[in-house]
């Protein structure tokens, strides 16, 4: 019985009336799977060589269509073990939550790699950020998160020491920390834009420099308006899909 990828891509052949290189038909085919839900996050394909027996195509035009599915971010490629659907984890921009929670629904196991936890005086750019004085005191928070074993966002934080004394109480969510201070914040505001990694980003997130990716800018406040995070955080392209939910009036 022929797989669903050997019946696509003999689909796409069919309906060609052009001259489409079978390297990119092959490609189309598994994005077409993909976005249709067939071929599911995690999911193995098959190996090139049963890929070349099944389409009948050369080695070399297989690994061709692979390296253009990973590098759109398609596929991800384990040495040793193959090719797989990446995994794409979804975040609301309708819901302020933090990078702890939003993996823990997902099943993921959140850790972060700690760069720097320190408490220091407030910039002008930081005391304009987060409407303070100059000489007041903020924690620095800067560190690579996990889901599992693959790095996933890089996260500059900062937050006013009267707001949380010790940077060493965050340890996974910074939310959790605030919360114990009744700090936790109750609205945001996000900016989003694409951006091309720069060489140290792309290496803590083990991509190539000027790898796609997301930066994220974030201010979160308190119920009675105090800013109580500034965050910076660079999110891998090939990761991450944001969305927002829309209402008409």
């Amino acid at each position: 019985m022929s797989s669903p990828l050997a019946l696509e891509y003999r689909r796409l052949a069919l309906a060609d009336t052009g001259r489409t290189l079978a390297y990119a038909r092959l490609r189309q085919a598994v994005q077409n799977l993909i976005d249709r839900g067939v071929l599911k996050p995690g999911q193995a394909l098959p190996s090139e060589r049963d890929l070349c027996q099944q389409l009948s195509l050369s080695r070399v035009t297989v690994r061709r269509a692979l390296a253009a599915l990973v590098e759109a971010g398609l596929l991800t490629q384990r040495h040793g073990a193959g090719s797989f659907v990446a995994e794409r984890i979804q975040r609301s921009f309708s819901r302020l939550t933090s990078f702890t929670d939003d993996l823990r629904e997902r099943g993921l196991n959140p850790r972060s790699e700690f760069l720097e936890r320190s408490v220091g005086e407030v910039t002008p750019d930081e005391a304009m950020a987060l409407n303070l004085s100059p000489g007041s005191a903020v924690l620095r928070i800067h560190r690579v998160r996990y889901g599992g074993d693959a790095p996933l966002a890089v996260e500059r934080t900062v937050v006013p020491q009267a707001l949380l004394p010790d940077p060493m109480s965050v340890v996974d969510s910074l939310y959790e920390a605030l919360q114990p201070h009744g700090h936790r914040p109750v609205r945001a505001l996000q900016h989003l834009r694409a951006v091309a990694l720069d060489a140290d980003t792309a290496r803590l997130l083990q991509l190539p420099p000027g790898s796609p990716g997301l930066l994220i800018e974030r201010r979160a406040f308190l119920a009675d308006g105090r800013v109580v995070e500034s965050t910076r955080s660079f999110y891998r392209g090939d990761a991450y899909d944001f969305v927002a939910e829309l209402h008409s009036d």
